[in-house]
């Protein structure tokens, strides 16, 4: 259940199997709605509180009742687990190793994003000192969207959905390290091919650092 290649699969290419529908909004309860949805709710963002809301599903061994009363989508929870069998299967199939990490560990949500940033390092935002967003490369101007349990601003965020409205948006957002960027996609983040902005400004710092090896780890 804790492997975090799986979960980074199932919460990534796999998302929309609980977003937007894990979570129930009903019109005549939706103060309550959104005070269940906060229970859940990872600092780090969206990814790891629908993570959390998994965990707490399988916790409380599937309940339909459960759902209701923390108005959660049975269905969204049932097709998400159904995708992380298949994964599952896959991978033994395959031989393929799975790298988990204990619950335990003070490591295990920053390699659940570790993970999410390898496959979603082109969806990337990055605050800028006017207080906007820019997204990475292509200098879109976007929000964090409404939904989001983000109660602050990351300086960098990785994303799911460009979301077009009145305004653009990015949903489904979590609070990303630069330096992972640098170290997990250094042929995307090759500078050369980056345009003037915050962002380039910012990393080439950190690569100049990672290669003077005063980052060790990341």
């Amino acid at each position: 259940m804790r492997d975090s290649s799986i979960w980074a699969f199932v919460l990534g290419p796999y998302q929309p199997c609980l977003v937007p529908q894990c979570f129930v909004r009903p019109t005549e309860a939706k103060k309550a709605a959104d005070e269940a949805k906060m229970r859940f709710a990872h600092i780090d963002g969206d990814h790891l509180t629908l993570l959390n809301v998994y965990h707490a599903f399988k916790q409380n061994h599937e309940s339909v009742q459960w759902c209701y009363d923390n108005f959660i989508n049975y269905r969204s929870l049932m097709s998400a687990d159904n995708v992380r069998q298949q994964l599952s299967r896959i991978m033994d199939r395959f031989n393929l190793p799975r790298r988990s990490t204990d619950f335990t560990s003070r490591d295990y949500y920053i390699n659940i994003r570790k993970a999410l940033v390898t496959g979603y390092f082109m969806q990337v935002a990055h605050l800028e000192r006017t207080g906007h967003y820019l997204t990475v490369k292509d200098n879109q101007v976007v929000q964090l969207h409404p939904s989001t349990v983000l109660d602050h601003k990351p300086e960098w965020v990785l994303y799911n959905e460009f979301v077009l409205t009145t305004k653009n948006y990015i949903r489904t957002c979590t609070d990303i390290k630069p330096e992972w960027l640098v170290k997990i996609a250094p042929q995307y983040y090759d500078m050369s091919n980056f345009p003037q902005c915050e962002a380039k400004r910012q990393l080439d710092r950190i690569i100049v650092k990672l290669q003077s090896k005063e980052y060790s780890q990341y």
